[in-house]
């Protein structure tokens, strides 16, 4: 038991985000997912560790950094509940989009 669990867009966003990088670096793809997967075991403990983005949602959803992309997630929920992981650089207005489109 991880103490997560995943939107099922969510599981689809790190797919997409591995096969991105692995086309240029398959090392560099792995190291990525780890690394998300890692700072959601931290999250587990000290679900509100992550920040608030109002800009992008109203829903209580908190996000967190890891490489460039932001994950944003449910801290109330038990599990922790993975709505998205998306790259930090997209519109702010594709962001909210996205995460309305998984409400």
């Amino acid at each position: 038991m991880t103490g997560y669990d995943f939107h099922p867009e969510a599981r689809f966003d790190l797919d997409e985000i591995w096969e991105y990088i692995a086309a240029d670096n398959l090392d560099a793809a792995d190291l990525v997912i780890a690394d998300v997967f890692a700072a959601l075991d931290a999250l587990v403990p000290l679900p509100q560790q992550g920040h608030r983005r109002p800009d992008l949602t109203s829903r209580p959803l908190r996000f967190i950094r890891v490489h460039e992309y932001l994950i944003a997630y449910a801290p109330n929920e038990k599990p922790l509940w993975v709505v998205a992981v998306i790259h930090g650089r997209r519109s702010p207005r594709v962001m909210a989009a996205i995460l309305r489109g998984r409400e």
